[in-house]
């Protein structure tokens, strides 16, 4: 069972949780090549962690960009937008942990729901409304907020600010009773993950004769 911790994203408390822990936000890294070896990003993604559960520090690979820039400054707006179209509240998604890894979603909904939000620029927006779906590049991610909360439902929330003002959010829901093929494979995949995490820091140790 998750242990649930309210802590904001983003503070040294939340960091200090995940440490270590394969997060949601990296789930599509390990679900790359589904049934075959992992990658080359999946294999540099368990040195990270196992460095850090090593050290028990936040590895230096961790960066941020323009894009992670603009989702932070506009988060908030598209939160905003969508409690006053759905006459809600949206509650701090905190991290929930499993022991080895965990997830921390933008928003809780009731008891039921999660949100995910992403800020985006409009070539974006227009190819996910062409779409009419969520991004792809996130569907692990969606999955993972299902399967790490026990919730029942997830909105996708994509957020631009260029967009006609009523219609600066584009909202996708994804029920929990249309993934369940894919929780198992998530499910499958992050325990061979974890397992060649243990193995990396193993080997780790060995190779440098620590203790």
């Amino acid at each position: 069972m998750y242990e649930f911790h309210d802590v904001e994203q983003n503070t040294e408390e939340w960091m200090s949780l995940r440490l270590g822990k394969v997060t949601g936000s990296n789930f599509a890294t390990i679900m790359a090549n589904y049934g075959k070896a992992f990658g080359d990003p999946a294999k540099k993604y368990a040195v990270q962690l196992a460095l850090e559960q090593i050290n028990r520090r936040k590895s230096d690979q961790s960066f941020t960009n323009a894009h992670t820039e603009r989702g932070h400054e506009q988060e908030p707006i598209a939160r905003m937008l969508y409690e006053q179209d759905r006459f809600c509240d949206i509650t701090n998604g905190g991290f929930f942990c499993w022991g080895c890894y965990g997830d921390s979603p933008d928003g809780l909904v009731g008891d039921d729901g999660v949100v995910e939000i992403k800020s985006v620029i409009s070539s974006v927006q227009y190819a996910t409304l062409e779409r009419g779906a969520p991004d792809p590049a996130y569907k692990w991610q969606i999955v993972g907020h299902l399967d790490c909360t026990n919730r029942q439902w997830v909105d996708y929330v994509s957020f631009c600010a260029d967009f006609p003002d009523d219609n600066q959010n584009i909202v996708y829901r994804i029920e929990r009773a249309d993934v369940l093929e894919e929780l198992e494979m998530l499910r499958t995949r992050r325990t061979e993950f974890l397992s060649l995490v243990q193995h990396t820091k193993t080997n780790i140790i060995d190779k440098l004769g620590m203790k």
